[in-house]
Parts: structure tokens; sequence; C-alpha cells
């Protein structure tokens, strides 16, 4: 029994040993050899989140350097100079306006003159035969060249005094379209030729940009109705006061463009030609209104001018309001509404004023006031007094 107690002993001592030398992870978790059986791979370091994490700390260096400033926005471009460059063109324009009609009237005067007394020099019986002796020493070129330019002539003369100035018109849009066409003007084309408020050049585009179309249907659609519309204009004013109203129109709709663009933010550039257009059509709408009018491919419908004047004015403020970039909607209301307002009260403020000024231009010419021997005076109806006014 003794040897029994004895093994008893040691072998209580053996489990007190081994209890105490058990770790203690495995004495305080239950469940330590099935986590040992399943046991997972060791994560790996995340290296991106430890990258992201050190990039996000900032250096005390860099944390007391300042942020760079954000770029300045750049200024609205002012218009208080463009605006004063319209009023000046405009006045400048009719000035000249009424000094070339003085002249032309002058001019017509002398030639009438002229052509009597040449009338007197060549009547006489050999005048036949000298012209027909002339004809015949003439070669079968010469004689061709003279036939096409006597048909030129003839077509010429069969013109109204409108078609004749517009045709002038048409010839220098012309022009400066072949120009848009040319690689090496690209860049003199978008600055002279071309409306901007942003622009370092804003006021010699005003006046260009009235003779610019960049698309061939645009150029043909604008002369189309500068065309249809010249000879009543023409009628109307007299052909030097059309020429002051169309460009002083193409300068006051890019004025209208300009302010509406810098109200807007929406600086860029456009052309200038619609708007001097419009004045056109808004004037004789005004003075005719019950004139009938169609469109070229649909003949069959007509509306009157009154109603083409509402609609298109109705459009352009459509467009200004819901901000349609297809066109320059700014610039057509301004030519629009330019040209109702001169035919109204323009005339009567401008033109029928301009007396002082031909007196002075007719003193400039002929010192000491004397009147130029069958030389129109510059009072009344002399110098030309064609307008809207009423009478």
């Amino acid at each position: 029994m003794a040897w029994r107690g004895y093994v008893m002993k040691l072998t209580k001592s053996e489990l007190i040993r081994t209890t105490n030398t058990t770790p203690r992870s495995y004495r305080l978790n239950p469940h330590n050899q099935q986590r040992c059986g399943f046991r997972r791979e060791a994560k790996r370091p995340d290296t991106k989140k430890e990258n992201v994490i050190q990039e996000t700390k900032v250096s005390p260096s860099e944390a007391s350097t300042p942020a760079p400033p954000p770029p300045p926005k750049a200024p609205r471009p002012t218009l208080f100079k463009p605006l004063m460059f319209t009023v000046g063109f405009t006045g400048c324009s009719f000035g000249a306006a009424a000094i070339l009609q003085y002249e032309t009237l002058k001019a017509r005067v002398q030639t009438a003159k002229d052509e009597e007394e040449s009338e007197k020099l060549l009547q006489g019986p050999q005048d036949m035969k000298y012209w027909h002796d002339w004809w015949k020493q003439l070669s079968g070129f010469q004689k061709q060249l003279i036939l096409l330019m006597s048909m030129a002539d003839d077509f010429w003369s069969s013109l109204t005094e409108g078609q004749r100035t517009v045709t002038g018109i048409i010839a220098v849009n012309a022009v400066v379209l072949c120009c848009w066409r040319i690689p090496a003007m690209q860049r003199s084309m978008v600055k002279y030729f071309t409306s901007n408020p942003a622009s370092k050049t804003r006021y010699l585009p005003m006046v260009l940009s009235s003779f610019s179309h960049y698309s061939i249907i645009h150029m043909v659609t604008n002369m189309y109705v500068l065309w249809t519309f010249s000879s009543g204009i023409v009628s109307l004013l007299g052909k030097e006061q059309f020429l002051a109203v169309y460009l002083s129109a193409g300068v006051i709709s890019t004025m209208f463009s300009y302010v509406h663009k810098t109200g807007t933010g929406r600086l860029g550039p456009t052309l200038g030609a619609s708007g001097a257009v419009m004045a056109v059509l808004a004037a004789v709408c005004v003075k005719v209104p019950e004139a009938k009018l169609g469109i070229i491919f649909l003949p069959m419908i007509t509306f009157t001018a009154g109603n083409a004047l509402i609609g298109l004015v109705a459009t352009d403020l459509v467009g200004l309001y819901f901000g349609w970039q297809l066109l320059d909607h700014a610039a057509h209301l301004g030519g629009a509404l330019f040209g109702i307002w001169y035919v109204e009260y323009g005339h009567k403020l401008i033109w029928s004023k301009r007396q002082p000024l031909l007196k002075l231009w007719h003193d400039m010419r002929s010192p000491g006031g004397s009147r130029p021997g069958g030389g129109p005076g510059v009072s009344g109806a002399g110098a030309g007094g064609r307008g809207p006014g009423p009478q």
C-alpha cells in the first residue's frame, strides 16, 4: 500500500507540474484546439493602405507652406469705349452720307449740263456717217467686246437704284467669304472680321463683321433678303442715307451682342452681318406692314410684313431667354430695334437736322459762301430731302 500511495503522490505532483507549465492562452481559451485546426494564413501587411496613410500625412514643413492661390478670374470687359465708338461711328456715318448726297446732286447737275452741251456739238447730218465708219474700222474681237459691254450696261441700267447699291455690298461680302477660305488669313480674319468683347481688337471688328460670313448658305440667305428689300428701302431713304443706316445698324447690333455676352459671361466671336440685314428688313416691314411676303421654297405660304417682323422678333426673344447659341439673337434683336426706331423717330432726329453740317461743308467748298454756278443750295430739299418722315 505504501508504494501505491507513493505512486499516487507522484502522479498528483506531475499533474500539478504539467498544469502549471501549460501556456496561459491554452488555459484561457477552451476552443484553442478548434482554432488551431482551422488556422488562417497570417495577414500580409497592407502596403497600399500604409502608402495612402503615409501620403495623406503631411510633413510639418509642408503643413507650414500655404497652398497656391486659385487662378484669378478674368474680369468682365468694360463696354464704355465700345459704346462711345458706336455713338461716334453712327454720327460720322450719317454726316458722311449727308455730304455724299450733296456732292452727288452737285455732280448730277454738272453732268446734265455737260450732256446737253455735247448733244449740241454732235448734232448734224454727218453724225451717223461718222459712227458708221468708226464701227467698220473695228476688228471682230473689238466688236464682240463692245456688244458684251453694251449688254452689261443694259442689265445694269435695268436694275433699280437700290439693287445697284446692294450689288456693291454683296460683292464685298463675297470677297470676305473667299478670304475665309484662305488658310494663311484665318488668324487675321478671326481678329478683324469677328466681334468679341473679350478680344483686344474690339472696335474695327464692329464694322468689318457687318460684311463677314463664314457659311455660303448664311451669306446667300442674308444677301437674298437684302436684295429683295433693297428697292423699297433705298426708294424710302435714298442711297446715301441707306448706306448710313446699314453701317450704323451693323455697329449697333454688335454693341447689343457685346452687352448680352458680357452680361451672361458667354464670351466668344460672332459675325455681325445679320444684324444689319435685320435693320433693313424691320424698317421696310414697319413702313409697309401690309405688304405680302412669302418663302422662296414655299411660295404657297404668304404672310404680311408686319406679321413676319413680329415672328422674327419673338423668335429672337425666345432664343435669348433659353440661351440658344446657334445664332446671335442679341445682334438680330438689336438690328431690328434700330431699324424700327430709325424709320419712326431717328429720321426726324438725325437726317432732318443735317442742314447746319451741309451749310458748313458748302462754305468750306466755296470760300465766301458764294453758291457755285448751277450748284444745288443747302436749304430746304435742295440737298436731297428723301426720307421716311411725315412730310
